[in-house]
């Protein structure tokens, strides 16, 4: 059974800074990308960043210059540097992870709240 294990969110002012982590195990398949998507209250799951297993990245437009993801291959793990943090930046955040076959798992989402 695959597990993801976020860790990493909280409370922080507008223009503060948080580091989010997810670590993967249990997957008998190696891991292609692992991402985060947020969903705030009223609004659907969007993507926010991906890194795929060859370093390469994408980044929602509304993040980008602001976030950084990054992975640890040998710890599957990801993680996701969020700068100048933004009240709209409040949601949950889910970590996602695709393996090589193509199987997608998500784990149970940490809260971020921007607000002074």
């Amino acid at each position: 059974q695959v597990q993801l294990v976020e860790s990493g969110g909280g409370l922080v002012q507008p223009g503060g800074s948080l580091r989010l982590s997810c670590a993967a195990s249990g997957t008998r398949f190696n891991i292609y990308r692992m991402g985060w998507y947020r969903q705030a209250p009223g609004n659907q799951r969007e993507l926010v960043a991906y890194i795929s297993s060859d370093g390469s990245t994408n980044y929602a437009d509304s993040v980008k210059g602001r976030f950084t993801i990054s992975r640890d291959n040998a710890k599957n793990t990801v993680y996701l540097q969020m700068n100048s943090l933004k009240p709209e930046d409040t949601a949950v955040f889910y970590c996602y992870v695709m393996t090589v076959i193509g199987r997608d798992y998500w784990g149970q989402g940490t809260q971020v709240t921007v607000s002074a």
